[in-house]
């Protein structure tokens, strides 16, 4: 089987194209034959050792994947041979086949793609988790969202008004916000691209303020970090939440003051760590997850297509921060 491989570390363009033999399903897992893979953040950091974890190499990058089951290893028994699935597999992702802890496997409904299976549980995993177990949104509550065009950003925009949330769309370009909109915000606003310098900081703080309106913001989700950070943590409400997502625009330092003086919560998202904790509730938010899917009130927006032996240019677009909506390589 052919893998994209990152044997040193550094950017995309140190990844490889190499053949690997087929792995073979030890007790517990089950190969996967791929079909899709969905390009995230991490698998940025990853090559360039810059994530908290990091795998031996040589390693593919690949975090996200959607496929069929080829074989199943002795005591699996929530997939068989021939299921269609999507998996979470921190990485290994981008080749034609990969062993995948069964418990990581969710089948998919016959009629979700596969593209869409492979840009669906870690955007919308991560942004149901978000709002609903950490945030506790509540209906009629209002949500501000940074990084609104990315992946996890629209699944935050569909997945609070499919909770009966009002949502005010943040992002880097008119394009982005357009598609937030698209996808049921009901304002947005376009921020300018850091870094700042005093009165840029400022001035950011004001944009937000004005986006949001007098009475502030409920809750905060945050997926850029850096400057934007504390700017949107000045526009929040009395005992608003602001959830940490990630941080592409660099870790922010925020001035503690700011959540004393409103009574808010500055709340720290870990869904992968959370699954691993709590597999119970993770089902559970799964299986409402693909229900919203089969009532039509979430879809992954899956903007450009590449096959796997383009797969290091998928990631190099996705770190320039200019793809709207989710980035998958195509390898079936």
């Amino acid at each position: 089987m052919k893998a994209l491989l990152s044997r040193d570390a550094g950017g995309p363009e140190t990844l490889v194209l190499e053949d690997l033999p087929s792995p073979k399903a030890k007790p517990g897992f089950a190969v996967i034959e791929v079909n899709a893979v969905g390009v995230n953040y991490p698998d940025v950091l990853f090559i360039e050792d810059r994530y908290q974890v990091k795998p031996q190499r040589p390693f593919a990058p690949g975090g996200e994947i959607s496929g069929v089951v080829k074989e199943i290893g002795e005591g699996v028994v929530n997939v068989k041979r021939g299921d269609r699935v999507l998996g979470i597999t921190d990485w290994g992702g981008m080749a034609e086949e990969i062993a995948v802890e069964a418990g990581r496997l969710i089948r998919i409904p016959d009629a979700m793609p596969f593209d869409e299976a492979a840009a669906f549980i870690l955007a919308y995993g991560t942004s149901y988790y978000a709002l609903k177990d950490r945030g506790c949104m509540e209906p009629g509550e209002s949500l501000l969202v940074l990084g609104a065009g990315g992946g996890v950003g629209l699944a935050a925009v569909e997945l609070s008004r499919a909770m009966g949330g009002r949502v005010i769309a943040a992002a880097s370009s008119q394009e982005k916000v357009d598609q937030a909109l698209a996808r049921g915000a009901e304002s947005a606003v376009v921020y300018p691209p850091g870094p700042f310098d005093r009165d840029g900081r400022k001035a950011l703080a004001k944009l937000f303020k004005q986006a949001v309106g007098p009475n502030g913001i409920d809750l905060v989700y945050d997926g850029v970090g850096g400057d934007y950070t504390e700017a949107a943590l000045r526009s929040i409400a009395w005992q608003g939440r602001l959830l940490v997502i990630g941080f592409p625009a660099g870790i922010p330092r925020v001035p503690l003051n700011l959540p004393l003086l409103k009574g808010s919560e500055i709340v720290g998202v870990r869904s992968g760590s959370a699954m691993e904790r709590d597999p119970a509730a993770h089902q559970k938010n799964v299986k409402e997850l693909l229900d919203f899917y089969a009532a039509g009130k979430i879809r992954p927006y899956v903007s450009e297509h590449f096959p796997l032996d383009r797969a290091a240019e998928s990631i190099a677009h996705l770190a320039s921060r200019k793809a709207v909506g989710k980035v998958v390589v195509m390898v079936g």
